[in-house]
């Protein structure tokens, strides 16, 4: 039996036509992976000077996921290259950075890889949107001429499928002093040492990318890849896959310093380290914060 489902199903008008916001931000509550499929034709997104009106299906993950307010859902992809479809991958190594929110608006931040010169200071660009491409709609462009370009923007995909798999429990939650508040280290201890896959929850790590003193509360979701376990002091430490951190905001946006990326050393006594990337300098720092967390295990 699979344990994906799909939660929410828009139309190429991004109206709901099964499931609800509401049910996905559940899910994401509660830990659960998202992918989020969609459905367009290689001569309207791919080629445009194509006759091949192929339908593709595509379904990709987002491995951050973000929960603002407590109701609203985006997620990032944190691992995909540039593809040129159907040969291989697109010109410049980059991280592309595709940002989706419940509401099927989209965004696409760069972080280009390739030692390429940058002549431009951050600030709103603009975008050239593809000719003949009639499904895309640009909203607006920052940082054109600099080592991370962004834009936001809707594409009219047939569908928009958010499927989510919904396997995590929550074994943990501590304030950002690393006081229990559900759970207990115990429940954890034993998860991990079984060899269970653990996932976390950070709670206001964003909070410093925030405009104008405007801080919305949000959890920031990531799975971990290494887990150490110091037996006397009973202290978990856990480093996470790659984040990509985003202002929050409803619906959540790319803009000039408003996301930065990186990786993140999170301790159950409410520490959290993180190794940031410049997006402009891809020079790296470290910065500690103190933040709620809750760990999942499945």
């Amino acid at each position: 039996m699979s344990d994906w489902s799909c939660a929410l199903t828009l139309n190429e008008q991004r109206r709901v036509v099964e499931g609800a916001s509401a049910d996905l931000a559940d899910a994401i509550r509660r830990g659960a992976d998202l992918r989020v499929g969609t459905q367009f034709r290689h001569n309207e997104h791919i080629d445009t000077t194509s006759g091949c009106d192929e339908l593709v299906e595509e379904v990709a993950e987002f491995a951050v996921t973000y929960l603002v307010e407590d109701r609203w859902t985006s997620g990032v992809m944190t691992l995909r290259q540039p593809v040129e479809l159907p040969k291989g991958f697109g010109p410049r190594p980059s991280m592309s950075y595709f940002l989706y929110n419940e509401d099927g608006t989209q965004a696409i931040a760069r972080l280009h890889m390739d030692g390429g010169a940058t002549v431009g200071l951050p600030g709103a660009s603009t975008v050239d949107e593809p000719p003949g491409m009639s499904k895309y709609h640009a909203l607006d462009g920052w940082d054109g001429e600099t080592n991370s370009p962004s834009h936001n923007f809707i594409y009219d995909f047939e569908t928009f499928r958010y499927h989510v798999c919904d396997r995590w429990e929550e074994v943990l939650s501590h304030d950002a002093s690393g006081q229990v508040q559900s759970g207990s280290f115990e429940a954890l201890r034993a998860a991990f040492v079984a060899g269970r896959a653990v996932k976390i929850g950070v709670s206001g790590l964003c909070d410093e990318l925030s405009d104008n003193g405007e801080v919305l509360a949000h959890e920031l979701f990531v799975e971990i890849g290494s887990g150490y376990l110091y037996t006397e002091r009973s202290l978990f430490i856990a480093g996470s896959h790659p984040i990509v951190r985003v202002r929050p905001a409803t619906p959540m946006i790319y803009k000039s310093h408003g996301w930065d990326a990186g990786w993140l050393v999170v301790h159950t006594d409410g520490t959290v380290v993180y190794r940031r990337c410049d997006p402009y300098s891809l020079r790296f720092d470290d910065r500690t914060f103190r933040c709620a967390t809750r760990w999942f295990v499945a």
